[in-house]
């Protein structure tokens, strides 16, 4: 009995044997229904034509206004060039709008032009480190657990409301397992659970995607120092960023 695999490959073998008996050049016609084909039988969500916008602060910036723009040259980056290597015909819009330095008010405040405007049809949002510092610094533009909270819920009723976005939240991380007396790193781990919490809470309150890059960098320095990532708790290094490439991947279905 044929199932819609069977049928699947039955037009993937046409159009081949097609592009054969003409002397290997196929049709806009015919290499389009292989691309739709091709997708089909893929579990990559992200699919031809569709736009893909990369939101967050330093993390996600990685120098994307100097000599490694328009990508920067961290973990967007890498998945880009992940998703370009494996899926080398599907056309994907990418966009890196991440700034350094930037918390959930800054989000929120550009939000209109670098994110509704763009009207992305994929959103990963990696934020929430910058904010967490701020409160613990006592700054004046300061954002506490409690505004964390009510930023995450305003910017992500405004996409729902204004876009059709699929959109993945990323975890903020802190690389460390410092449990030592008085230790700032202790601190700042103590007090990411309640951002984290957060985080978790909007993945449930607005059926998001979800990356766990603090609990994966947590399982990686269960095996090696955190200086094979990174040379400071906050910035990856190129494996760092590879760890959330590779987890953002995932949970693409790449």
């Amino acid at each position: 009995m044929w199932n819609v695999s069977n049928v699947l490959t039955w037009n993937v073998l046409t159009v081949s044997f097609a592009s054969v008996s003409t002397g290997g050049e196929i049709s806009p016609k015919a290499e389009n229904l292989l691309l739709k084909e091709r997708e089909a039988m893929s579990n990559f969500l992200v699919k031809n034509g569709q736009r893909y916008v990369f939101q967050g602060d330093s993390i996600t910036d990685c120098g994307r206004g100097g000599v490694n723009r328009p990508f920067g040259d961290g973990y967007a980056k890498m998945t880009i060039d992940a998703i370009t290597a494996k899926y080398p015909e599907r056309k994907i819009d990418f966009i890196n709008v991440g700034i350094s330095g930037n918390t959930t008010k800054d989000l929120i405040n550009r939000w209109d032009d670098d994110v509704i405007r763009l009207q992305p049809d994929w959103l990963s949002i990696k934020i929430g480190i910058n904010d967490l510092h701020r409160y613990l610094d006592k700054v004046p533009a300061t954002v506490s657990p409690e505004q964390f909270r009510e930023n995450m819920f305003t910017i992500l009723t405004e996409t729902k409301k204004k876009t059709k976005a699929n959109i993945i939240l990323i975890d903020p991380f802190y690389m460390s397992t410092s449990k030592a007396d008085n230790s700032r790193e202790r601190v700042v781990l103590s007090l990411l659970e309640s951002y984290l919490g957060t985080v978790h809470e909007m993945v449930n309150i607005f059926k998001t995607r979800h990356v766990k890059t603090h609990e994966a960098f947590q399982k990686q320095l269960k095996y090696r120092s955190r200086n094979y990532f990174c040379f400071e708790p906050v910035h990856p290094n190129y494996a760092g960023h590879m760890v959330i490439a590779s987890e953002l991947l995932k949970t693409l279905g790449w």
